[in-house]
């Protein structure tokens, strides 16, 4: 039984169907944990949503997605509570291009509240529930799973989800302990040095392990498995690449592969 973690998409529909094919998951058995940031700056935000819903529809038990920062500006944009979603740095204006089939044009106003109404009416409903039951953090019995960090202090149930959504926190980085963290938001590019890893990019300090591998046209979607550490990363340009990672695995994640060796099951397919 494996959990199959996916980090930031953004849009990239294509590399998502590639990375998602990838994958040596018994759907039975094993867990798919979307890490948020569906949508934004790629090139299919809407395609990227369907793909996610419709897997979730049909494996219920199996298949979830974290709330990310962009769903949730979005849904703030929405309920014209912060318009920070339409800020060039979001990338927010592609995902308003695809859903509603106009570019986003903001000159007074009343553009905003006709952009508001606009991309509220273009969203399917099922998308837009999709985005309002989306969890802010999970966890199993390999990891606790969120989108930008954790408060080292509190588990994430006592966490403020603005936090959850948008941490940037170096101490955290670099000098987290607790149980095994997965989380994505923070380009592993701009994540402490020396918990990056190799040339697949990830980053692993103790506890904490970034996999949101970058958005760029260099940049791959990331996949990491638990507990046998394989990652899976599909680039832009075709190519597709399998990682088994040895180095700098928590402790916990060690002794469950040394069970699973003792056992004599298999820890890498």
């Amino acid at each position: 039984m494996k959990t199959f973690v996916v980090g930031d998409v953004h849009g990239r529909c294509a590399q998502l169907h590639r990375l998602l094919d990838m994958l040596p998951r018994d759907e039975s058995t094993d867990t798919l944990v979307f890490l948020g940031d569906l949508i934004d700056r790629g090139p299919d935000a809407p395609g990227c949503v369907e793909l996610v819903l419709k897997l979730q529809q049909e494996n219920p038990e199996r298949v979830l997605c974290l709330r990310g920062n962009h769903e949730q500006m979005l849904l703030d944009f929405i309920e014209g509570s912060a318009n920070l979603w339409i800020t060039p740095v979001t990338g927010g204006e592609h995902t308003f291009q695809q859903y509603a089939g106009k570019t986003l044009n903001i000159t007074k106003e009343q553009d905003l509240e006709d952009a508001r109404r606009e991309i509220e009416n273009s969203i399917p409903s099922e998308h837009l529930d999709f985005f309002h039951r989306l969890p802010f953090f999970h966890e199993d019995d390999y990891a606790i799973y969120v989108h930008a960090g954790l408060d080292r202090t509190k588990h994430p149930s006592e966490t403020p989800s603005q936090a959850l959504l948008w941490m940037r926190d170096m101490e955290f980085y670099k000098n987290y302990r607790g149980k095994p963290c997965i989380f994505g938001h923070t380009p592993t590019p701009l994540l402490p040095l020396l918990g990056r890893l190799g040339r697949h990019g990830i980053y692993i300090s103790h506890s904490a392990i970034g996999i949101d591998t970058g958005y760029n046209i260099s940049s791959p979607l990331s996949c990491l498995s638990l507990p046998d550490f394989s990652l899976y990363q599909a680039f832009s340009d075709g190519r597709e690449e399998t990682h088994h990672i040895t180095s700098f695995i928590p402790e916990t994640i060690k002794a469950m592969q040394k069970k699973a060796a003792s056992d004599g099951r298999p820890v890498v397919q």
